[in-house]
């Protein structure tokens, strides 16, 4: 990397970081498939002197559980790919002990040319396909997630976290204040590092579920915020660590409580005016508003399997259980998946309900713009809107991820817009995983058939 001050690059939130301080350590890190941050951490003098490192393409071959799935492009050579750091997203690691920055790379292969597997360039290239167009997509995300006791055996159920008032968080407490401090001291973590990092967030609040809490982020550019949330998940699981609680992720954590969504609001910005696509110059909704919902409502299906990437994803999808399950959209109707928010013209926006929280952040805002693009470009109408109860609508998702799996092989139109290399591994890494699932045995088997059947 030559003997420049490569620190001068960082955003100001990584100077202000380090200004004053020996740097001790730099984490170079990817996303792989189930968003997970693999890569290598080296001495800060040491990365100084690299303007590159490299990592097996194996790394996005790897299941949830550590196996290792088929390569469904060719022999398993494992070949280095080359990553680079992105000096944009350069952030603090403020848990550890030294002076740490986190570097998310870019991923090439030997030639230079985008790893097309790589979730990160998955999400590229969708903002490629708007860019071409002349548009430019602009997303707000909406985290989800639950704060709960230490489980350290996963043979016992996940229970609530002790409060500081000695009792376990309580569920059906929306939009608490008081709930939100019970653990108080996670949330000034949570702060403190996010703001460390440079991140802003839009608010914190309590939702229905014992130990929920949800996190939004103001809108931006896509990668910008996916970027985000891959950091966030970190530092909410290490300020939760801080306080002897864990924070999880998992769409379907608690038996009985509501599950964790990745709300998603989208906009499309015309990139020569700067003005949003979905209003016309009088205010009102244009056509290309309801072909981003006619889109969203026809490919869906497809990309549920990037939503919802587990088989405890569709525990969320229950009728009546504060989650849609559902194709219909309309106007501040949360029973409908596809909700339009109370906005003025310019924020005149789609969002997406289905998402859960634990998907790969790259790949969900992916798969959510990808339905949106092919609606522009196909220019559809959506059904009419739902003005009553959604949540009496009739199914139209997949309930397990097997079934998700075979609607996303077995469309063309996802399979062209997300890459047809990204689709065969992403299917055989999820295949793998459903294979594993299916072999275990669980509790509610043993209890009911053991010695019914």
């Amino acid at each position: 990397m030559s003997s420049r001050n490569w620190t001068q690059e960082l955003p100001k939130a990584a100077r202000d970081y380090v200004e004053g301080r020996r740097l001790d350590e730099v984490e170079c890190i990817v996303a792989d498939m189930a968003g997970v941050a693999r890569g290598k951490a080296m001495p800060a003098s040491k990365f100084a002197q690299q303007e590159k490192f490299f990592l097996p393409n194996s790394i996005f071959l790897q299941t949830i559980t550590g196996e290792w799935a088929d390569n469904p492009t060719g022999a398993f050579t494992e070949p280095d790919m080359v990553l680079t750091p992105d000096f944009s997203t350069a952030s603090a690691a403020p848990w550890t002990a030294d002076i740490t920055l986190q570097v998310i790379h870019d991923v090439l292969d030997q030639q230079g040319r985008p790893v097309p597997v790589a979730p990160r360039n998955v999400l590229k290239r969708i903002v490629g396909l708007y860019e071409e167009k002349g548009w430019r997509p602009v997303v707000a995300p909406e985290m989800e997630f639950f704060l709960v006791a230490r489980n350290i055996d996963p043979n016992q159920p996940i229970i609530p976290p002790m409060g500081r008032s000695g009792r376990r968080a309580a569920a059906k407490q929306a939009y608490s204040m008081s709930a939100v401090d019970e653990y108080g001291k996670v949330i000034d973590d949570i702060y403190d590092f996010a703001e460390a990092q440079g991140f802003e967030i839009d608010g914190i609040l309590q939702e229905g579920g014992a130990g929920q809490v949800e996190i939004n982020l103001a809108h931006g550019d896509p990668v910008r915020l996916a970027d985000e949330i891959f950091y966030f998940k970190r530092l909410i699981r290490e300020a939760a660590l801080r306080h002897d609680c864990f924070a999880t992720f998992m769409a379907k954590p608690i038996e009985g409580e509501p599950g964790s969504a990745m709300h998603i609001h989208h906009s499309v910005v015309d990139i020569k005016t700067g003005k949003n696509i979905f209003s016309a110059a009088n205010g009102q909704e244009t056509p290309a508003f309801l072909h981003f919902i006619a889109g969203m409502q026809t490919h869906l299906p497809a990309a549920i399997a990037l939503l919802a990437p587990y088989v405890n994803s569709y525990r969320r999808y229950v009728p009546d259980f504060a989650a849609p399950i559902n194709l219909e959209w309309g106007r501040d109707n949360r029973t409908t998946g596809l909700r339009v928010p109370i906005s003025g013209p310019e924020a005149r926006r789609l969002e997406n309900r289905l998402a859960g929280m634990d998907c790969n952040p790259y790949l969900g805002l992916a798969a959510s713009l990808a339905c949106g693009y092919l609606g522009l470009t196909e220019g559809k109408m959506p059904r009419a809107e739902c003005l009553g109860d959604a949540y009496m609508s009739e199914d139209e998702l997949p309930y397990n991820l097997g079934d998700a799996l075979d609607l996303m092989a077995e469309s063309d139109a996802m399979r062209e817009v997300i890459g047809a290399e990204f689709t065969e591994v992403y299917q055989s890494v999820k295949r793998n995983e459903y294979k594993e699932f299916l072999q275990v045995i669980s509790p509610w088997e043993r209890e009911h058939l053991l010695l019914n059947v």
